[in-house]
């Protein structure tokens, strides 16, 4: 299945090697990681990544992904999409890896149904709560990706409840949003080098990838489209007047109503969250 799939963006898997001992699979070395290991292991000798470096590996993920979902025959959905898979070649170009969760998926389908496998936090609420995976599972994990490139922050953080702030990345970014403070959210290893208007464009992109219902979410192929500048603002304004209608419906229609959707890890054993890699 990972033969298949032939992309720059995309980790070429080189051959394979059986013995009575061992089964390997041969990769291309990625000389400079991971964008988890740039974010949040790198040695203090290192560099950390700079905006121009973070937009560019925004980019190319996305391009990885929309080949897997719209130029696969049968499509290829990643399920457990996340900083680690995304590697960073000699010239930090990103190249998404981490097939071990992944599903052929067939054009007639729109999901699949499958036991919950995956990492806290970048899983999409719907495959949660009723393992119905799509390609827009692998939208929501890039969204989640692309706001751990924006903020240099883990998608799960049991530390930031001593600040009283929310465990879940996204809630998080959603909160502080709010308060208007973007120079907050943004990495504090950029020290102020980026551009405002990019980081709001590339974190427009990153909510709109992260909508709790998938209709609402864009396919990879808009997200290629949108993080290159086009279309973004008049997809960001329509999903603002949705939101504010859904706001004053539910406010006159069900005042004293708080909707909300219950944690569905509660219904799933621990080992069911996590698969072989």
């Amino acid at each position: 299945m990972v033969s298949m799939a032939v992309h720059r963006n995309l980790l070429r898997l080189r051959g394979f090697c059986l013995t009575p001992t061992e089964r390997l699979l041969v990769y291309p070395f990625m000389l400079n990681g991971s964008v988890r290991s740039c974010l949040r292991e790198r040695p203090e000798s290192q560099a950390p990544l700079d905006w121009g470096v973070r937009k560019r590996i925004a980019l190319g993920a996305a391009r990885g992904l929309e080949y897997l979902h719209d130029h696969c025959n049968p499509k290829i959905i990643h399920r457990d999409l996340k900083a680690a898979d995304i590697l960073l070649d000699e010239n930090f170009d990103a190249v998404v890896g981490g097939f071990g969760l992944a599903k052929l998926m067939d054009y007639k389908d729109t999901h699949v149904i499958t036991a919950v496998r995956g990492t806290i936090g970048h899983i999409a609420p719907e495959y949660l709560s009723s393992g119905r995976a799509s390609e827009k599972t692998d939208v929501f994990g890039y969204g989640i990706m692309l706001l751990e490139l924006i903020t240099g922050q883990k998608a799960v953080d049991i530390a930031r409840l001593a600040n009283d702030d929310d465990v879940m990345l996204l809630d998080w970014v959603e909160g502080l949003l709010k308060e208007k403070k973007l120079e907050t959210l943004v990495d504090s290893d950029l020290q102020g080098n980026y551009i405002e208007e990019e980081v709001e464009q590339l974190m427009q992109v990153a909510l709109l990838c992260t909508q709790s219902t998938p209709m609402g979410r864009p396919k990879m192929g808009e997200v290629v489209r949108m993080v290159e500048g086009d279309g973004l603002a008049e997809r960001w304004e329509d999903w603002q007047k949705r939101k504010m209608f859904h706001q004053e419906f539910n406010n006159t229609h069900h005042p004293n109503v708080k909707w909300f959707i219950p944690d569905s890890t509660s219904r799933i054993l621990p080992d069911e969250l996590s698969g072989p890699r």
